[in-house]
């Protein structure tokens, strides 16, 4: 996600992270160069020169607070000013009110909206909530049938259109089927075109007259960067949106339409997809997005995964081992058991401060982690538990073993022990996520774990 920006801001911010104090000289040569970076992007320009303009503002007025440096004072204004341009906080749902609420999706043709309402109507259903569906797509004729499989896997009720009705009336009739079964969210698959026009627009102004929808939502294909912002707008103006979900943003999006489209419509982005799977569907917090594209992990987004995946002991019994430093190999093999369950590892491992430096230029093989379960596998239940008496001998026996190299062992025994550093600074921080994620931000972009290593081929 936004691998491409994220390089070029690393470079852009480089020189000035070590500044021991702020100048308009060097504040200057640092804004030119994000300038560029957001450009290339594709972000409007009108929303890079307000930008820009602010983090000046900022980084001129305001004196840095000790413990920590100039230039990483600016990179976390920076930070703070990129999460406020993306809408600063996440923005849920608006489920208030008589049920049932109706959630129109909107958008042009090849956006991924029916797939999205899978999406959602799962994030929906394991929340205990009771979604019904309902396409209004009559001119492409897979829509409907498409939106009817996705329901019946996720058993949830959809309604029964027919190619032949009146997509307004087909809406109308499914909100009034909903209520009837109880449902406390009507999610309305509506129609897309290739690109906007008259008849579309009107036949969604009818709709949203008709169903009168608590939320409409753009859906805007990640990729396209500053058409989809204009296209968004365009609709804005004619249907007032309430929101967006960007899609395919597990591609190398180039960052255009997450850093414009809120500050272009001032309509929050509500949430992303992330791959193609039902549950890969995230909720968009600004400030978390804004992390990552600096290069300074995600950690809260990563916890929440590791919450779905291990129980409250587990994790409660992690988080002692990571504040006393006694995080060892046996700890990690666990956690490599169970990781695969949790997401890509390269998106992972990307939202861990310091490590997407590492990944950046690497390609991540999903199978490496056998390789690296293999050789903790093939060292003594001591060698597990403290690392450190793992000596030549020991490393060329455990090679043999696992069937790698020295080289591979060393490695991975590197990678280990500067991960261990990692989390004696977040023990310092009493588990606070967020303050985790300010103070390591200063290893990141390019800081933190070094190249390479077993998760490379």
């Amino acid at each position: 996600m936004f691998e491409s920006l994220q390089e070029k801001l690393s470079g852009a911010l480089s020189k000035i992270r070590g500044r021991s104090r702020l100048t308009a000289s060097n504040i200057e040569e640092a804004l030119g160069q994000v300038r560029v970076a957001l450009l290339e992007a594709d972000v409007n320009f009108r929303v890079v020169r307000a930008f820009l303009n602010t983090v000046q503002e900022r980084a001129l007025g305001e004196e840095v607070p000790g413990g920590i440096s100039a230039g990483q004072y600016f990179i976390q204004i920076v930070s703070d000013e990129l999460a406020a341009m993306m809408g600063g906080e996440h923005q849920g749902l608006n489920l208030e009110g008589p049920a049932p609420a109706v959630i129109m999706l909107v958008g042009l043709q090849g956006s991924g909206k029916t797939s999205t309402i899978g999406k959602l109507a799962k994030l929906l259903r394991d929340e205990g909530r009771k979604p019904y569906l309902v396409s209004t797509d009559v001119y492409r004729p897979a829509a409907i049938d498409q939106l009817r499989a996705l329901a019946e896997t996720l058993d949830v009720p959809c309604y029964d259109s027919k190619p032949t009705d009146d997509p307004v009336e087909i809406a109308r009739a499914a909100v009034d089927a909903g209520r009837k079964a109880g449902a406390d969210a009507v999610l309305i698959d509506t129609a897309g075109r290739l690109q906007i026009d008259e008849e579309l627009m009107a036949e969604l102004d009818r709709m949203k007259a008709a169903v009168n929808p608590r939320e409409m939502l753009y859906v805007a294909d990640g990729l396209t960067g500053q058409d989809a912002v204009n296209t968004a707008q365009t609709f804005h103006e004619r249907l007032e949106l309430t929101g967006h979900v960007l899609t395919k943003m597990d591609g190398d999006a180039r960052g255009g339409a997450a850093l414009s489209i809120r500050a272009v419509t001032q309509q929050p982005i509500k949430f992303i997809t992330v791959g193609e799977k039902l549950e890969n569907l995230e909720r968009f917090h600004p400030d978390r997005i804004a992390s990552r594209i600096l290069g300074m992990g995600d950690l809260v987004s990563l916890i929440e995964k590791a919450q779905e995946t291990f129980d409250e002991e587990k994790a409660l019994e992690l988080q002692r081992k990571m504040a006393s430093n006694a995080f060892t190999l046996s700890d990690f093999l666990d956690q490599l058991r169970a990781i695969r369950s949790m997401g890509p590892l390269k998106e992972l491992m990307d939202m861990v401060p310091g490590m997407s430096g590492m990944v950046k230029n690497t390609n991540v093989d999903e199978g490496q982690l056998k390789k690296v379960e293999a050789i903790i596998c093939s060292m003594t239940l001591r060698e597990r538990e403290n690392h450190q008496i793992i000596n030549m001998s020991r490393r060329n026996r455990i090679a043999k073993g696992s069937g790698t190299r020295s080289n591979d062992v060393n490695k991975m025994l590197k990678q280990f022990s500067q991960m261990r550093k990692m989390m004696k600074k977040l023990g310092r921080l009493g588990g606070d996520p967020r303050r985790m994620e300010q103070s390591l931000g200063a290893m990141a972009p390019g800081g933190g774990m070094p190249p390479g290593g077993p998760f490379q081929h």
